[in-house]
């Protein structure tokens, strides 16, 4: 069309609409601490050879930092500011997202990319809990890491496959939950332990501007996605009515 090589844009004779996609995450998905502990403890049950003990912290960061799978599988031991004492942050500028290898330039399965919805050379800088500094300090001491700095591998050495870590995270929620849990949406994908963190922040009354930077969404998209995860603030905002009708 743009070259005028077609008289008419064939398009405008498609009658099919794209199917209405639900943008807000069900609360349904989202752990408590205590189940996310949990899962992480039997994550490094899972497996032989350590299989399932060497992804725990990857688990970890999607939990305790929010990271999407893809931004915790590119973290690099340059992204980590690990003290002894107190919280640490993370740096996050990569991301390396499994795709297929005929729609990449390198021809690798994990093409390495900036992050998601930001510029190439944009950071997010991610404060991290004293609990999850102490994961990934032990994690470098017992498995170190890549020549390129990457803190997950596989047992190769190469770069950690979804469909690596998303065996073991089934198999470690059939550990952890009950068989009702198991069959229930409850941290169905490894991906949900994102969106329990943000869920966690936002109802422990973080702002949302703060809660926003550290996950990486806009105020406008991280308050429209998250909007049924808020437990409580319905209770909160009758009873500021209450005091208002009755001042």
């Amino acid at each position: 069309m743009e070259l005028e090589e077609l008289s008419a844009n064939p398009l405008h004779k498609v009658k099919w609409k794209p199917p209405k996609v639900t943008e807000t995450v069900d609360p349904r998905v989202a752990v408590n601490p205590r189940q996310a502990q949990e899962l992480l403890t039997m994550v490094t049950y899972v497996g032989g050879r350590g299989r399932g003990r060497r992804l725990m912290a990857l688990f970890a960061c999607m939990y305790y930092a929010a990271l999407r799978p893809a931004e915790a599988v590119g973290l690099r031991i340059q992204d980590c500011h690990l003290p002894l004492k107190g919280w640490g942050r993370l740096t996050v500028d990569v991301s390396r997202p499994e795709v297929n290898t005929q729609w990449t330039d390198s021809g690798d399965a994990h093409e390495e990319r900036g992050l998601k919805h930001r510029g190439r050379d944009d950071v997010r800088p991610v404060p991290i809990p004293p609990t999850l500094v102490k994961i990934l300090r032990e994690h470098i001491a017992e498995y170190g890491t890549g020549e390129d700095g990457r803190l997950f591998r596989s047992e190769r050495g190469g770069v950690v496959a979804s469909t690596a870590y998303t065996e073991v995270w089934q198999e470690a929620r059939r550990l952890a939950f009950t068989p009702a849990q198991v069959a229930s949406p409850l941290a169905r994908r490894p991906y949900d332990l994102r969106h329990a963190a943000v869920s966690l922040w936002l109802n422990a009354g973080v702002s949302a501007p703060d809660v926003a930077e550290r996950a990486g969404h806009s105020v406008d998209v991280l308050l429209r996605v998250y909007a049924k995860c808020l437990d409580g603030h319905k209770d909160v905002a009758n009873k500021r009515i209450d005091d208002a009708l009755t001042a």
